[in-house]
């Protein structure tokens, strides 16, 4: 596997946030989202390949239940499937996050997708033949009903501006096997500052429309930085 890093903090969005968990961060991903906070995982992949099996050593040497499988994006990566069984094997709980574009099966106690809005499309100045890419494959509905019917899930959906909100409501008219309880809208900012003024109004609209509302607290601890 293609491993960027391996560290120990705490969820810092939706349903377990503040959960102390480690977290397995893969690199590559088939989408180039011009927000991204982990570039390293996709505009420019970096890591070593690892062993699932020397993987899971590293991880059990810290006393912790929650172990988040993320990127980059882990579904792309086949070993996800023998690393994620051998967790759970030792008690683990799996979160698994994935943007919902890539159907692959393995062993989850929450799958956590974040599917891409047309406000993650990047500009064509930026990135070039990837803008057409990640415009074609930013949205499986068929993967995201899959994925909805053989997991516990949330969905996370990635807030810029007030008109994504609109977005977010044809986009569960598509998929209405998608529950409100499991819909959950976080402001995308990767300072405090923006994090606080978007949280306001996005707050607000979540509750207005019976979703979850997160924050980011990785954010607000920490900051955008890497390990966190």
């Amino acid at each position: 596997m293609q491993i960027s890093e391996i560290f120990h903090s705490v969820q810092g969005e939706g349903r377990y946030s503040g959960e102390p968990s480690v977290f397995v961060r893969t690199s590559g991903c088939n989408l180039r989202c011009w927000f991204c906070d982990t570039p390293y995982t996709s505009w420019n992949p970096e890591g070593e390949n690892r062993s699932w099996d020397s993987i899971v050593e590293d991880v059990l040497q810290y006393d912790c239940t929650h172990v988040v499988i993320t990127g980059g994006e882990p579904m792309l990566q086949a070993e996800v499937q023998p690393l994620a069984a051998a967790l759970r094997e030792h008690g683990k709980f799996i979160t698994v996050e994935t943007a919902g574009t890539v159907d692959l099966l393995l062993q989850a106690d929450l799958m956590s997708i974040s599917p891409k809005l047309s406000n993650s499309v990047p500009s064509l100045e930026r990135a070039g033949e990837w803008r057409a890419r990640h415009e074609r494959d930013r949205h499986r509905p068929q993967v995201i009903r899959r994925l909805l019917r053989d997991y516990d899930y949330q969905l996370k959906f990635v807030i810029d501006q007030p008109s994504d909100l609109d977005e977010v409501e044809a986009y569960l008219a598509e998929i209405p096997e998608a529950e409100s309880s499991h819909v959950w809208l976080m402001p995308q900012a990767v300072t405090a500052a923006a994090l606080t003024e978007k949280s306001a109004w996005i707050e607000a609209a979540a509750v207005q429309r019976g979703y979850q509302f997160t924050s980011r607290l990785h954010i607000e601890l920490y900051g955008n930085v890497r390990g966190k």
